[in-house]
């Protein structure tokens, strides 16, 4: 299901809106702790929008929906768990 301009839509209801790469922990971080800060948009409520990838990282996963609520088999978990661990 399409949501774009899902950013616009935050912020037309009033929202403070910050948009970050999901797969990055420091970024994460850094926008929490920017959100928290009294000076970030007072009397807004924030939202955090984290743009990520279904399955990143493993190959047979990566971007397919399939695997939203799919079930890895043992050979499949050893699999996805090698392509992480590199």
């Amino acid at each position: 299901m399409a949501l774009d301009p899902f950013a616009a839509k935050w912020a037309a209801f009033g929202w403070h809106v910050s948009e970050v790469d999901g797969h990055d922990l420091a970024a994460i971080i850094e926008a929490l702790t920017r959100a928290r800060r009294p000076e970030t948009a007072p009397g807004k409520p924030r939202v955090i929008l984290a743009h990520t990838v279904k399955g990143k990282g493993v190959s047979f996963m990566e971007a397919s929906d399939g695997w939203h609520a799919g079930h890895l088999t043992a050979e499949q978990y050893q699999a996805a768990m090698a392509e992480v661990a590199r």
